[in-house]
Parts: structure tokens; sequence; C-alpha cells
């Protein structure tokens, strides 16, 4: 892993150390608990900042044999550290082999393999650095020239440390996202129930009827942009949109508020009249709409049921996307209402089908107004990026996207970013040594690449 790494030739070297090393970050997604901005959280020791919540980490722990004492349990620290560090060398070939060694060399100067011989000195020398102020939560941030984050955050939250970092004089930008998943979500009258008493909660305002359900969410909406947020976001199987009606909104609403089971029918034209609204609403104030679509989660009932979401059960789906994607934006393009949008794929066989229909909804007006994002979540490694960039490049334009984020809960995932920009330059290098691009345009080649690094996020969004 020296100043090479996944540079295979001389013309990758080149863009990556000229163009892309020195860009700045702009992580524009990501599950920072903005909390540990707003406070400058200090960690107690590695274990803590780097098995702490990373469901990546848990599945490979798991399919290695370690028990879940030593993973979500109550095993001290240290413990916890030594299995994840017998499992370290049976990842090679998984991502997690390199991102493990790039945050240590990254963050803390190391450039040992983790492995049980070298966990001790490992741990005592990273723990001991997480004590100083260089390695809080924003020294970490100043460390990898972080510039500005986008964390991801519901209606019903208060932003409240938002507004204490924002207050604070921080330097670096820790923006708001609007995730609205739950005010759609009726599949569960209680669950539901209880998410709009949140909502009251928040908002101050009763909410008895469908209508005020949307001057609430209108209200927090405008809330959210004035406290800088630029972006929307969504976690979906796929898309929504069948045929409704507003009459069917106001019952549909009415019949789950009095804790009746709706339909199926009805659930899925519930959703899909809020995606719609979503959508007119975001392109009212010039946002981004992002698509996080694909996963099959909580597959296994008996580990829900004892840790919750989002602990390394879920999977790879394979739902029908095309017919419901063409349908909404297709509704939006219709009321002149579809504005910059962001489609993330989690099923690799969709890779085309999602570039050539979103790009049958770019009008002109925006460059790169409709994209398709990163690697996402099982594919943000090296395969899986390579295969995004290459069904955008060919069906696209690779010269207008805008780029890698690390959608984590981690202060230790920013190289990932380092990673992304490895991977595009020898992507870009390989193609120019092999006579597929022009020699004669590296320096045109070399400005497209920090544009993807950097310039296409700061300016797609407006930050």
């Amino acid at each position: 892993m020296d100043n090479d790494f996944m540079l295979q030739n001389d013309t990758a070297k080149r863009l990556y150390h000229e163009h892309a090393a020195g860009q700045p970050i702009i992580d524009y997604h990501c599950h920072l608990i903005p909390r540990m901005v707003a406070e400058d959280y200090r960690f107690k020791d590695l274990t803590e900042i780097w098995l702490g919540g990373d469901h990546y980490k848990w599945r490979a722990m798991r399919a290695n044999g370690v028990n879940e004492k030593f993973i979500t349990g109550d095993a001290p620290g240290y413990e916890k550290f030594t299995k994840w560090a017998e499992t370290v060398p049976n990842t090679m070939r998984n991502p997690l082999y390199h991102w493990t060694h790039l945050e240590l060399q990254k963050a803390f100067g190391i450039n040992k393999l983790l492995k049980p011989e070298t966990a001790r000195e490992i741990y005592e020398e990273c723990t001991a650095k997480l004590q100083t102020p260089e390695f809080s939560a924003r020294g970490l941030m100043r460390k990898f020239r972080v510039e500005l984050v986008c964390t991801t955050d519901d209606p019903a939250d208060t932003l409240e440390y938002h507004q204490a970092i924002r207050n604070s004089g921080f330097e670096i930008k820790v923006l708001p996202t609007w995730r609205p998943d739950k005010a759609m979500a009726v599949d569960d009258p209680a669950k539901y129930n209880q998410y709009i008493s949140q909502l009251e909660k928040t908002s101050g305002k009763s909410i008895a009827s469908f209508q005020d359900l949307m001057d609430v969410l209108a209200q927090r909406h405008d809330f959210f942009a004035s406290m800088g947020c630029k972006l929307s976001d969504h976690g979906l199987e796929t898309f929504y949109a069948e045929d409704y009606t507003e009459e069917d909104l106001r019952n549909i609403f009415a019949k789950v508020r009095s804790g009746k089971q709706a339909t199926r029918e009805e659930i899925l034209k519930f959703k899909s009249g809020m995606m719609f609204l979503f959508g007119v609403m975001d392109y009212e104030k010039g946002w981004a709409q992002q698509f996080h679509i694909g996963a099959i989660r909580d597959n296994n009932s008996r580990m829900f049921r004892q840790l919750g979401p989002d602990t390394g059960y879920d999977a790879i789906g394979d739902f029908e996307v095309a017919r419901s994607m063409s349908k909404l934006l297709d509704r939006l393009a219709s009321a002149g209402k579809l504005g910059k949008t962001i489609i993330y794929n989690l099923n690799p066989r969709d890779n085309e089908l999602l570039v050539t229909l979103s790009y049958c909804y770019n009008d002109g007006t925006i460059p790169g107004q409709m994209q398709f994002g990163s690697g996402w979540w099982f594919l943000d490694q090296k395969f899986g990026m390579e295969s995004q960039m290459n069904a955008l490049s060919v069906l696209g334009l690779l010269s207008r996207f805008v780029g890698m984020l690390t959608d984590s809960r981690s202060f230790l995932s920013y190289p990932r970013h380092e990673y992304f920009r490895r991977i595009l330059c020898n992507l870009l290098g390989k193609d120019i040594e092999q006579g597929e691009l022009p020699a004669s345009e590296l320096e045109f080649i070399g400005r497209m690449v920090e544009n993807i690094s950097y310039h296409n996020a700061r300016n797609y969004f407006q930050f």
C-alpha cells in the first residue's frame, strides 16, 4: 500500500497524484451522528470507533465463526478487537482488507498488517492517539481534509445538533438531509401513529387529517432548508407509482390514523402519492432527490428480534424496478416538477437498466441532472465501482458524475474517497495507455478527474 497503490501504469499515477489526491472531500451522503460532531466526541478506544455500528465488519466476523458476544455483545473492548484482528487476514479479496489497512495508514500512520501477532501494539497505539484532540470527531474530519458532510435526518428530527455545530463556528459544514420514508410507511398502523405523534411533538402542531400531515411536512421541509439542506433521500425496495386520487390519500391516512390496517393496494397507493408529493417539494426548493434502491432488509428474523435493524442481516434484493421508476419520473416530468435526481443501485443486474432509463429524463437545463449514483453498500468495492463507472461511461456521461460518498456511520471511513479516486484514475489511465482515449487530452482528462472527485458535487448541489 505505497503511494501508487492500485495505480497500474504511469498515466494512472499522474492522474491520481496531480489531479485527484489533493482534492478536498465532500461527503454528500453519510450516516454520521450529528451529536458526536457537535460535542467533538472522543472515542474511548479503537474498538469503539472501528467496530461500533459497523455491520460490514460484523458480517465478516460472523462468517469467520466469531460468537455474537464479541461482535455486538458485552465482551470487553480489547477482546472484541482481538476477534476482529483474527478475522482480518481471512478477509483478503474482500474490500474490508483494503479499507482496514487504508484507515490504519491514513488515520494513524500505521503501515503494519493487522493480524493476531500485531493486534496488541496496534490497539494500544491507536487507542492512545484517540485520546488526543487530533483524533476527536472534529479532529479526524480535519485530518482527512473534509470540507462538507450531509447527514441523514428524519423530518421529526429537531436538528438541534446541526444548530449547535453551526453556532460553534466549526469550519466544516455539517448539513442535514431530508429522509421522509417514515412519513409514508403506513404498513404498520401502530408504528405509523407513534411516528405521527413524534412529528406532532417536533412541529408543535396536531395532525388529524392528511392535509395536516402535508402542512406539517411542508413546515419541516422549510426548516430543513433554513438549516442548509440541499438533498432528500429515500431508502426503498423499489419505486412506487400506482394510480391514486387525492381522495384515496385522505381516506387511507384517516384509516391508518384510526388504527386500522390498510390493504396492500392502499399501502402502495399511499406511498405512490407521497413519493410524487415529496418530489414536487424537492423540485420547488432546487434540492437533489436521492433514491437508494434494492435492499431486502432484516432477513434473519431471530436476529432482528435480538438486535434490531441495521445489524448486518440485509442483502441484495431482486425487485422489479423499471416500470414503477419510469412511471414516477414521468409523472414528475409531466407536471414540470422533476429536478436533480440520483439513483443508487444495489442489484448489479440493473446497472444498465437504471442508466438508460434515468437518462430519458434529462431535459437539458442542468448538466448531469439525472445521476447514476456511485456503487452503493455491497457494491462500493473495486469491482462494483468499476462496473458502475463502466455502465455510466458507455451509456451516459462519466464526466458529469458527482462521485463518491461514504454512506457510513464511521469517522474513519473517509479513505473510501481515496480508494474510489485511485480506481477512477486507474480506469482512465488504462484507457489512455491502451490508446482508447487520447494521450494528447491528458490535461482535459485530469480536469475531469478533479471534477468527479470534487467540483461536480460542489456545483451540482450548489454547496
